[in-house]
């Protein structure tokens, strides 16, 4: 039986990821002044342990403006750059590749967590400690401080992600649904992608040229008048010729319509993009299991398959997939310890089918 193409490693810029397999930023929410926690130590070492080969921290501030709310992770800070340091050096020790999405919410931030409703922050909030910001629709230019990218090469991440995508800030300036400006930085695309090309100019400026600039966007606003693939193609081809070396395909987030949601709904973005732009790409969405996962990548519609909730829900998905693709997990991609305790539980199994 030939190698899954999912389980093959993939080299980009100086990196060489062991598998295909990459954990997308997944906003938990729970950190304290934009300082990680435990919790996040916990949730994102799993994935490491589960055999993934580059697990991304999630979406973080690159100033208190930036948050979506006051839960969110954050880099404008040493303090908060010490606590990521910790999480990055976790997961490099046990096999994972670590990434950081930078992020900046636009004018959706300061809003509750999820789970408090996700409403904007009120009177009621501040009376509890966490009063509303101002937000920035496209008009300022926070990401033009070089001290964030600093603090993630300094605290060990291997890959920066420049999240351009759910309509957040970078989204807003690109879209025409939400960006009015008559000046430079509006009207047609080339000035639309004005912004979010400077944006990715300096990070590359300040990222060490043998570390993997990743690139996260909204391929289409669902709407008329709004993003589309074509318009995301002629984003891409710009964005590599700026240094950015993988574009991660997501879509939607200016407006509330979304299509029909079904495994794998965003491959084709992610394979337009590959093929437009002639650059590496990142599929996500729904990719709910290892046959899906293998397709994408045996076929070339994209180099890496990014999971989110189907991570939360196995951790092991990496392990599991090399048992769906080949008839045997391949316990080695898990760290020693774990991989140690596994084989002894497959030994076990083995003595109980022969008794």
């Amino acid at each position: 039986m030939p190698s899954p193409a999912l389980l093959s490693p993939f080299t980009v810029s100086g990196l060489t990821l062991k598998n295909r397999i990459v954990v997308s930023p997944m906003c938990q929410y729970s950190a304290v002044d934009g300082v990680a926690q435990d919790w996040h130590l916990v949730h994102l070492g799993r994935f490491a342990l589960g055999g993934a080969a580059l697990v991304f921290v999630e979406a973080t501030g690159v100033e208190a403006r930036g948050r979506i709310s006051p839960g969110d992770m954050g880099i404008w800070n040493d303090d908060q750059a010490r606590a990521l340091a910790r999480i990055a050096e976790f997961l490099k020790a046990n096999g994972a590749a670590a990434g950081i999405q930078l992020a900046h919410a636009g004018r959706k931030a300061s809003t509750r967590r999820p789970w408090d409703g996700g409403a904007e922050l009120n009177a009621e909030d501040a009376a509890k400690g966490e009063p509303a910001w101002e937000t920035l629709s496209p008009s300022a230019i926070p990401f033009s401080d070089t001290y964030p990218k600093r603090r993630a090469n300094d605290a060990g991440f291997d890959v920066v992600e420049i999240h351009a995508a759910h309509g957040y800030l970078l989204h807003e300036f690109l879209s025409p649904l939400v960006n009015h400006r008559t000046d430079a930085y509006g009207g047609d695309l080339a000035g639309r992608m004005k912004f979010p090309l400077e944006v990715i100019e300096t990070v590359r400026a300040v990222w060490p040229k043998h570390k993997p600039l990743f690139l996260r966007v909204s391929s289409s606003d669902y709407v008329d008048g709004g993003v589309t693939i074509e318009d995301t193609v002629v984003f891409a081809k710009a964005a590599k010729a700026l240094g950015v070396d993988v574009v991660d395909c997501s879509s939607g987030g200016n407006t509330p319509v979304q299509p029909k949601l079904s495994p794998g709904y965003q491959v084709p973005y992610a394979e337009a993009v590959k093929k437009g732009a002639a650059v590496a790409t990142m599929a996500v969405g729904l990719i709910l299991d290892a046959k899906l996962a293998e397709d994408i990548i045996s076929s070339g519609k994209a180099d890496l398959v990014a999971l989110a909730r189907p991570a939360l829900e196995d951790p092991n998905f990496a392990i599991h997939a090399s048992a769906a693709l080949t008839g045997t997990p391949d316990y080695g991609l898990a760290p020693t310890p774990a991989k140690s305790g596994l084989d002894r539980l497959a030994q076990s199994l083995r003595h109980m089918e022969k008794a």
